[in-house]
């Protein structure tokens, strides 16, 4: 049964056993601690409800969508250097939804601050960053919840595209400033290591904090010296993280309307993936 609906659950919240019906926890007083006897079946998912699996499964499948469109449009999927190679062409990636200083100040496609978090320019691309998601991404699932987590990243993800896409288009700085063009899952990942960093001085663990400070530096000394980088939404994305870490408070208790958040984060980042196809094909 994928609904619990008699017995005791797990609360969502603190862990303490609580009836599948009961309206709040006793012990940490959460609202519905059973998830409305949804809890049991959402924990086979893991502790980060599958978000993990689905960035992974999300960011490959689409990785796939546009080689197949690149060499459905007659593109070369082996030009390049050996960091673009098998990398998708620059249309089959706007029509995903890209994002930049063109595609949101140039012809409005605002949304697309969502959507190209889930888009590679590279094996090698998706290679690394799907290793960091699934580094990072069980440590902050651990620390603020997979909920938090979820709205974390889809915060870091707008925050890091909207930065790279303004100062590509208004304030372009050599090694730093945007691009034209720009996608991948580094301004979110960059995001999750500022919520660990704001977990560190919170008082959570200062080991945590100082280990993902580090990885955030050695990270971005390497995108200033090597070339295509865009630190813009790398640094965006921290700072949106390290905000969204700072709102979402990592030392309270998890509550529904962290739940309720993570999935209007979900269900906008689908939409916006899905509208900027439909834009291209419409128009």
């Amino acid at each position: 049964m994928f609904r619990q609906r008699t017995g005791s659950v797990v609360c969502a919240s603190c862990g303490s056993l609580v009836g599948v019906n009961d309206d709040r926890c006793y012990n940490c007083g959460r609202r519905n601690p059973g998830l409305w006897g949804f809890g049991p079946a959402l924990r086979r998912f893991g502790n980060d409800l599958g978000f993990l699996s689905l960035v992974l499964y999300g960011c490959s499948a689409l990785y796939l969508v546009s080689l197949a469109m690149t060499v459905a449009t007659g593109g070369n999927l082996f030009s390049g250097s050996v960091f673009s190679m098998l990398g998708p062409n620059q249309y089959s990636l706007l029509v995903l939804g890209a994002s930049g200083a063109w595609p949101v100040f140039g012809v409005g496609r605002w949304w697309t601050v969502l959507s190209a978090g889930w888009l590679h320019g590279g094996a090698l691309h998706i290679l690394f960053n799907m290793m960091w998601v699934r580094q990072l991404g069980p440590a902050v699932a651990d620390m603020y919840g997979a909920a938090r987590m979820i709205i974390i990243y889809t915060i870091a993800s707008a925050t890091g595209f909207l930065l790279s896409s303004f100062m590509g288009a208004y304030l372009p700085i050599p090694f730093f400033g945007g691009g034209a063009v720009t996608i991948g899952a580094s301004a979110p990942i960059f995001g999750l290591l500022g919520a660990l960093v704001y977990y560190g001085r919170r008082g959570g663990s200062s080991l945590v904090g100082s280990e993902a400070l580090g990885y955030a530096l050695t990270m971005g000394v390497f995108g200033l010296v090597m070339p295509g980088i865009d630190n813009a939404a790398h640094a965006g994305g921290f700072v949106g993280g390290y905000i969204a870490g700072m709102w979402l408070d990592p030392l309270k208790r998890e509550r529904m309307d962290h739940f309720v958040g993570a999935a209007i984060c979900l269900l906008v980042t689908a939409l916006s993936i899905v509208w900027s196809i439909a834009t291209v094909y419409i128009h």
